[in-house]
């Protein structure tokens, strides 16, 4: 692995001098690695007749398709090609592509040489997509990734202000095969910090994880907003001791500035006192995941990123244009370290609202690129036919940031469905809603309705009010790996 940068190091470097690493170290990967190794990408290559020595740099990546979700299910539907975007070296193919310093240590290393070489190329840990959208697409990692991922993981804590060597660690991700519980498993184990994994509503449950909370007395809390929310209000019902809380960090979701004020309100009833709210922005396919810096609740610093160990461009979604910094933009990716399964210009389906910014943050002083904070899923765009003229288009995403946001909301579900669940009727929009207390129903339909629409351009068809408990069963937040947060019930 590629440590010659020591991460403080890098975040006083140039933006001039990061892109040149990364295009030494793009043209390296696409000689060295991806075309030899992959039978995936030298398909690619050649379909579009594009030389390896072609790429001498990120600008030249706009010479070559890119990759979708729909590529990684085709191959991993064929028995023969499963293994497509996997690295896997072979004698022939590393005589080939390797210069000769490279090749002659691995001839003359004997044994231990091997044995590198198997470490960094033979897989043995796998994670999966969510599969939400799509059936679950596996993620292999090799030894060599495994470090990787420790690496990002102690640059994700220090982004993040973890810097005492006493602080304590609640992991509140649920316990699975998916990046985001691995990802902060390893970056405990890599700095030494003390962390304890609960598992999540559907291991530990939230009983559980407050009174484990109170002997341990975390200094950060890490997990998911609806379940660590779900958990932090339980525990203002006790009330709990969570008095030695500083920090709370969020992933897997966007988090608003009205949510991180309620986070804030338990804790602040738990005696925990001028508590930081941040969130995390990553995807299975990265392999990794990218920070905030600590700021105020209605402050957005951007994710910090790594420009020594992926390629992030910014394209116009219907052309594929590559667009320039502070555009907004569909976020496409491309490792520059990794092995097994290894990507080349991936097209997340997340559209960054000002795009990639490459001046030194303002809070935190680092020069690293930094990613907005404010993402769209272009996966969570769903049509609706509300009317019988013509269809709407509801961004779900922004649904929930706005119920999210909403300091009258406890607990909230969007349902999509048919009316009187007739297939060939008008699409339904019903809110599952549990209001806090002291909050009037009839006020809140009314004002919900209106400031809905102003704001998402789409009101609900209807309205169902819920017990607090009544929706933690819908939403599954003790049952489920995620809560339920949109049911799409329409027919396909």
């Amino acid at each position: 692995m590629n440590r010659t940068i020591p991460w403080p190091a890098l975040c006083r470097s140039t933006a001039h001098e990061m892109r040149a690493l990364q295009d030494a170290q793009l043209a390296k990967r696409v000689r060295q690695e991806l075309y030899p190794f992959s039978n995936h990408y030298r398909r690619v290559f050649d379909e579009a007749g594009v030389r390896p020595e072609d790429v001498r740099g990120v600008a030249d990546l706009a010479r070559l398709p890119f990759t979708t979700k729909q590529d990684l299910l085709a191959v991993q539907s064929d028995p023969e090609r499963r293994l497509d975007f996997v690295l896997r070296p072979s004698p022939e193919s590393i005589r080939a592509a390797w210069p000769l310093g490279k090749k002659l240590g691995l001839l003359f290393g004997g044994a231990p040489a091997r044995e590198k070489l198997r470490r960094a190329y033979t897989p043995n840990f796998v994670t999966f997509t969510t599969g939400r959208s799509s059936d679950p697409v596996a993620f292999y990692y090799t030894p060599h990734d495994l470090e990787l991922l420790s690496l990002v993981g102690a640059r994700m804590l220090d982004v993040h202000g973890i810097t005492d060597t006493a602080a304590r660690i609640l992991n509140l991700f649920p316990y699975a095969p998916h990046l985001a519980f691995w990802q902060t498993v390893f970056a405990g184990f890599e700095t030494g910090r003390f962390m304890l994994s609960t598992g999540g509503g559907k291991v530990m449950g939230s009983a559980a994880s407050i009174k484990v909370a109170e002997r341990i007395q975390p200094t950060v809390i890490i997990g998911v907003p609806g379940f660590v929310y779900h958990v932090l209000r339980e525990a203002r019902e006790r009330p709990a001791n969570l008095s030695k809380v500083k920090l709370v960090i969020l992933g897997a979701e966007k988090v608003t500035p009205g949510l991180k004020e309620k986070m804030a309100e338990s804790l602040g009833a738990c005696g925990a006192k001028d508590v930081t709210i941040s969130g995390t922005y990553g995807f299975t396919e990265a392999r990794m995941a990218m920070s905030e810096c600590p700021a105020s609740h209605a402050e957005s610093p951007g994710y910090h990123l790594y420009p020594d160990l992926g390629v992030f461009e910014v394209i116009e979604p219907e052309s594929g244009k590559v667009l320039g910094p502070g555009e907004t933009g569909e976020l496409v990716y491309t490792p520059l370290e990794g092995h097994g399964t290894a990507l080349l210009r991936y097209r997340t389906g997340d559209v960054a609202v000002g795009g990639i910014r490459w001046d030194p943050c303002p809070y935190c002083k680092r020069n690293v690129p930094r990613i907005g904070s404010e993402l769209k899923r272009s996966s969570e765009q769903k049509a609706m036919s509300l009317t019988k003229i013509k269809g709407t288009l509801v961004d779900l995403s922004a649904i929930g940031a706005f119920l999210s946001n909403l300091h009258e909301v406890e607990e909230w579900q969007v349902v999509l469905k048919k009316k009187n669940d007739d297939p060939y009727e008008l699409d339904e929009f019903v809110l599952r809603v549990a209001l806090r207390v002291g909050i009037e129903s009839a006020y809140f339909e009314s004002k919900i309705k209106k400031e809905m629409a102003e704001a998402v351009e789409v009101a609900p068809s209807r309205i169902e009010f819920k017990t607090t408990k009544e929706m933690l069963e819908v939403l599954g937040m003790e049952t489920e790996m995620k809560e339920k947060r949109f049911l799409d019930l329409r027919p396909k």
